[in-house]
């Protein structure tokens, strides 16, 4: 039990420092082109302590949900000083006020590949292909079958005197793919395993062994065997193994740099096509809630994903922990771009109009047209604030009532 709070704690601390690191970059790249930042805070709420060095005010509050970074005339309906004026964000160059804008999720992305660098270097990175792709029920060795009802029983890969070796006896080689079990087709060794457990006694079983295929009969035994949900079951065991690819993958520090960089790009093209799913996982959010099975597709709050993060330390699973920690700040990275406001990117989305539409009033010889006018799209904001308001809820109630657990 206390693994898995130190777990969640860790979790929910990765995403606080994420965040606020997130209005770290606003900060930062708004410094750097001369832009006026007045105050830099981690958390909300009460204040907890502040100072201020040069002309920004930095501090703490007591509510470590992220932070704020507050920049001087982000938009020119903003209340500016005298002195602010001429420093106001929206009289910057449309590219540098895009770079300040985009530089939270930015941060979000330099972070994601960070964790999964040192990933690469240290515990792996996930194997993609072994997880996308069936393992062939081609046959490595063959031992034999016996009962194993303890973790230990099952790390012992050692046979006692006069225990089983169905499938050597039978004539199985090292070599030999399964081709069919019980006249069942066997594409992949899942499938062989399957009908394997369910069989008992003489069993037909087909190898193809260079260009021939070869019918043989095991005689499976039924033997006692600890499953992976904690519970001794009776299953049927021929003795024979295949080559299962590595779940994870170790790299060196130069080759872990380019198997990120591709892992990376593999995980923007999951995120985005999560991103196109979100809206019709929501029904099943809600039947969650309300009792139904939860499926493990569905979106999860940061509630939901700090107690994944829990169970993960508890079980000593960090690969998982780090590579959720990961995969949430490329989420929260691409989903603060969407041109929605009040998110970076629907900010983003005006600051181009407007560079767009004076470009061709331009062209027609007119003058440029003056600043957006954000409180008409109040409206708007307003609702998509009670839309994101309203899944934040269903998530977060969901992740209390019904959570994703790891099997």
């Amino acid at each position: 039990m206390l693994a898995y709070i130190i777990g969640v704690v860790l979790f929910a601390l990765g995403i606080c420092i994420s965040v606020a690191l997130h209005e770290a970059g606003h900060m930062v790249t708004a410094k750097m082109f001369g832009m006026k930042v007045r105050r830099y805070f981690i958390g909300f709420g009460p204040t907890i302590f502040s100072f201020k060095r040069g002309e920004t005010e930095y501090g703490a509050k007591w509510i470590p949900l992220g932070g704020f970074c507050d920049i001087a005339g982000m938009t020119a309906l903003d209340e500016v000083t005298p002195d602010e004026a001429p420093r106001a964000m929206w009289r910057f160059k449309t590219w540098k006020r895009t770079v300040v804008m985009s530089a939270g999720s930015i941060t979000h992305f330099i972070l994601g590949f960070i964790v999964l660098y040192l990933m690469s270097i240290t515990m792996g990175l996930p194997n993609i292909a072994a997880a996308s792709e069936p393992v062939q029920p081609i046959i490595q060795s063959t031992s034999c079958a016996r009962p194993a009802t303890t973790t230990q029983q099952l790390s012992d890969t050692s046979c006692p005197p006069g225990a089983p070796t169905p499938a050597a006896t039978a004539g199985i080689k090292s070599g030999d793919k399964i081709v069919s079990v019980a006249g069942k087709p066997t594409a992949s060794w899942t499938d062989v395993l399957q009908v394997v457990q369910a069989a008992k006694g003489p069993t037909p079983i087909s190898v193809q062994r260079g260009d021939k295929t070869v019918n043989l009969v095991v005689d499976i035994p039924r033997v006692q065997r600890l499953g992976t949900d904690g519970k001794v079951h009776e299953v049927g065991m021929m003795g024979a193994s295949t080559v299962i690819p590595p779940a994870y993958l170790h790299y060196n520090g130069l080759t872990g740099i380019g198997a990120t960089f591709s892992f990376t790009g593999d995980m923007f093209a999951q995120t985005a096509q999560r991103l196109v799913e979100f809206p019709e996982r929501i029904p099943a959010v809600v039947s969650a809630i309300f009792g139904g099975e939860r499926d493990p597709n569905t979106p999860v709050s940061v509630v939901g994903a700090s107690r994944i993060g829990g169970e993960a330390v508890e079980q000593g699973l960090w690969q998982i922990f780090f590579f959720l920690l990961a995969s949430l700040n490329f989420f929260i990275g691409v989903f603060n771009l969407l041109p929605l406001l009040p998110l970076d990117g629907g900010h983003i989305a005006v600051v181009w109009y407007e560079k767009v539409r004076d470009w061709l009033r331009g062209l027609r010889g007119k003058a440029a047209g003056g600043p957006v006018d954000y409180t008409k799209l109040s409206a708007v904001t307003m609702v998509l604030v009670v839309i994101g308001g309203g899944i934040t809820l269903l998530t977060v109630t969901a992740d209390i009532v019904n959570p994703i657990r790891l099997q």
